[in-house]
């Protein structure tokens, strides 16, 4: 069966974004970003709420001929992954995406269903918040950023139920990033 992994960037506070909206500290040097690059080969399917879809909607129409090699190779493998937008604002969405604006739980069991190993992404915290309280995470994937922001939108929701985590993977870059991985105990 497919796994569900929520995977951002993070403050050491704990925040996706900053009280001001910004998330520019998230911004990645070269190895974060070669690694962001060898992780989303795993990604079959990458689930997004309208937030997070605006924002990487940037690699869809930005123009190619400013990118370096990385940034070609990561747009070469974002751009076709079939995505699964959830909005109740949107009336339309581009690229490889599909707009969907009903029940997120009976998407990812219609996913689930589909053959194939590769990971059933999602990026944004409300939509991420939505899938957790279902109990459909299956992994979290953390790349924690040395700075504190001090509020804005957490990564992790508040006040759901305890959920016991069994570490599977870390990785310190020299920029003083940490990627934390951590599977769901069932």
């Amino acid at each position: 069966m497919r796994s569900v992994t929520y995977s951002m960037g993070v403050s050491l506070d704990g925040y996706i974004v900053g009280p001001d909206g910004e998330f520019n500290w998230t911004e990645p040097d070269k190895d974060v970003f070669r690694f962001w690059i060898d992780e989303i080969q795993r990604v079959g399917v990458h689930l997004l709420g309208r937030r997070l879809y605006e924002t990487m909607l940037y690699w869809e129409t930005a123009d190619q001929d400013a990118f370096g090699d990385a940034e070609l190779e990561w747009a070469a493998l974002w751009n076709p992954l079939p995505k699964v937008v959830f909005s109740t604002t949107l009336s339309a969405v581009q690229g490889n995406a599909r707009l969907v604006s009903g029940g997120v739980a009976e998407e990812i069991e219609r996913l689930r269903a589909e053959p194939g190993e590769s990971d059933i992404a999602i990026g944004g915290a409300t939509l991420a918040a939505e899938v957790a309280a279902l109990g459909l995470i299956d992994e979290y994937q953390v790349m924690v950023h040395p700075v504190l922001v001090g509020g804005g939108i957490p990564f992790f929701p508040r006040g759901e139920r305890r959920v016991d985590l069994e570490l599977v993977e870390t990785r310190t870059f020299s920029s003083g990033v940490v990627y934390l991985r951590h599977r769901v105990a069932r």
